[in-house]
């Protein structure tokens, strides 16, 4: 068993090392928020009082952060964890980043030595606390062997899409199908309601008929219709419209710097754009399902 350090314990990076300690890992935690810090202490973590104090002789080290920025402060510069750690190390980052700071970060590890892979995963706060995920791994064959025991311990489905970046290539070309799904999927919905249709019987329909998806088959955005889901607890809970925000905007920079047409990418950012400007942001993302019913309030 490996000596791991976890760092962001949010929605997902909290569940995952809780994962990793009944894998038998020994985990050390560090996150900004205290409370974070106490629920995997409570599930076995050991704490740490800094990122650098996690990352220190460790075997392995893992970042699950918001954003680009967040994951190139962690690692790079004077300050940062790639400055300190032995080349044995091996990185794993699996924030949804835009490719080319995975590459960057990557090749500040490789002059140091240190292996690296960028990680992303999917499968929602759902599959971070069954330890069901999918990893999305870019980099060279030697860190994904070294990291795929590892991420079992998090996750059923391993992929190695490639060289460094394209785990997280493959990462905003799967979110954005999956907002253009899930927006198509309130859309018709909607539609059903209006003509007085059942929202769960239609929805039954659809998932055993040609327009069976994923957001329709296990994270049914109508309330009410499917338990355990965001949608019959107010939207409260998974993954939020602004980081579904974010991932689109990813999409989008990365479609214009490769002269990519994504026309639906496109109006899928623009729909949850709209959504989160309404204050919707910190709502799970198949609440979108309420800017299709807005004209009846």
């Amino acid at each position: 068993m490996a000596k791991i350090a976890f760092i962001g314990l949010g929605h997902m990076g909290g569940p995952m090392a809780a994962n990793l300690v009944k894998a038998g890992h020994q985990v050390t935690v560090f996150d900004l928020s205290k409370e974070a810090i106490q629920h995997a202490v409570d599930a076995g973590a050991a704490e740490a009082e800094s990122g650098q104090a996690a990352a220190a002789d460790k075997d392995c080290v893992i970042t699950m952060l918001p954003a680009g920025q967040h994951v190139e402060a962690v690692y790079l510069g004077d300050r940062g964890l790639l400055a300190n750690l032995s080349p044995e190390t091996l990185v794993i980052d699996s924030s949804t980043i835009a490719p080319e700071t995975a590459r960057k970060v990557a090749e500040a590890a490789g002059e140091r030595g240190i292996a690296f892979l960028d990680a992303p995963v999917s499968g929602g706060v759902g599959g971070a606390k069954a330890g069901t995920l999918t990893f999305i791994c870019g980099g060279d064959d030697a860190g994904f062997q070294r990291a795929e025991p590892i991420l079992q311990g998090m996750g059923k489905n391993i992929f190695h899409a490639g060289g460094h970046g394209a785990g997280q290539v493959a990462k905003i070309c799967n979110n954005m199908l999956l907002a253009i799904l899930m927006s198509g999927t309130c859309e018709a919905l909607a539609l059903g309601v209006k003509n007085g249709l059942d929202p769960a019987v239609l929805s039954e329909i659809m998932k055993q008929s040609s327009g069976g998806n994923w957001a329709l088959n296990v994270y049914n955005p109508w309330p009410g219709v499917m338990e355990g889901v965001p949608a019959s607890r107010d939207y409260e809970g998974g993954f939020l419209v602004n980081l579904m925000n974010k991932d689109l905007g990813l999409a989008y920079d990365n479609a214009v710097k490769n002269q990519a047409p994504i026309p639906m990418g496109s109006l899928a950012r623009n729909l949850f754009s709209l959504h989160a400007v309404k204050g919707n942001g910190t709502l799970d993302f198949s609440s979108i399902q309420r800017l299709f019913l807005e004209q009846d309030k």
